[in-house]
């Protein structure tokens, strides 16, 4: 646990935590998969991976690749294959070599800090078993936030199934009540948002439509947690689809630190 005691900060024990990727609040971090409901005997998708001001267009940076997890739809650790990073984005295969639904995407936690230094103010992000070093003991006004970040896709192969969309009970998740890869443009979606396993209520969720680009304007949706953490969305259109939900608040697993936790993915709405 990590403690901020006269401006001093102690660390009593590490806390095992991942740097969280240092995306600007401005800019949006998704996955982008070709297609998300295949069948055939050997079907493949490529996905872009990027950090970009403008949705699903190349124009800031890549994302990294390394943290990045495949699951298959029995549970099994699936491969990520041709993986390439380059200026503006990072692309990669996935085969669907079982049927059933597979998750890809990443899971992480860090700890960022501002603080004071000879009346200088400074800023310092990473793992909180290295903020005893990085952060000198003589800082003065130390604000902590602890930080968690989840981001997925899900592509299906044949019939979906439900084992990779079982809930850790960490961080912000959503529990999909309308299956990720059974979405059609008639019908609206049901959603769950739980933090650390409860239901997250009055949190705003965005959901944007891609192409937009082009358009005058972005048909961003606004859409309100309940008291249960659900919420419903309804489609204008088919297409790709980027959702976001943020929580602050809630209790942290780092004394006197403040807590964000995240949640992003991309969802694919089919045509009737």
């Amino acid at each position: 646990m990590i403690s901020v005691r006269h401006g001093a900060l102690a660390v009593l024990s590490a806390v095992a935590v991942l740097a969280i990727p240092a995306a600007a609040s401005a800019h949006r971090q998704w996955l982008l998969p070709s297609s998300t409901v295949l069948s055939g005997n050997d079907p493949w998708i490529t996905v872009d991976a990027a950090v970009s001001n403008e949705l699903f267009y190349f124009d800031h940076n890549p994302m990294r690749l390394d943290s990045l997890t495949v699951t298959a739809p029995d549970g099994a650790k699936g491969e990520i294959k041709n993986g390439s990073t380059g200026k503006y984005r990072s692309t990669f295969d996935v085969q669907l070599d079982k049927p059933g639904t597979y998750k890809i995407g990443s899971a992480s936690d860090g700890l960022m800090a501002s603080y004071k230094l000879n009346g200088e103010q400074k800023r310092w992000r990473g793992a909180a078993a290295e903020a005893a070093t990085a952060i000198p003991k003589e800082a003065t006004e130390v604000k902590l936030t602890e930080s968690s970040r989840r981001l997925e896709i899900f592509a299906t192969r044949g019939a979906p199934t439900k084992e990779v969309l079982k809930l850790t009970g960490k961080g912000l998740e959503v529990d999909f009540v309308t299956h990720p890869n059974d979405l059609v443009v008639s019908e609206p979606a049901q959603f769950k948002l739980l933090l650390d396993g409860k239901p997250a209520a009055g949190v705003e969720v965005e959901v944007v439509p891609g192409g937009n680009r082009y358009r005058a304007a972005t048909g961003e949706m606004k859409l309100t947690t309940d008291a249960q953490g659900a919420f419903t969305a309804k489609w204008p259109g088919a297409g790709m689809y980027w959702l976001e939900a943020t929580v602050r608040g809630g209790k942290s697993t780092i004394a006197n630190a403040e807590r964000s936790a995240s949640y992003v993915t991309t969802l694919e709405v089919l045509p009737d």
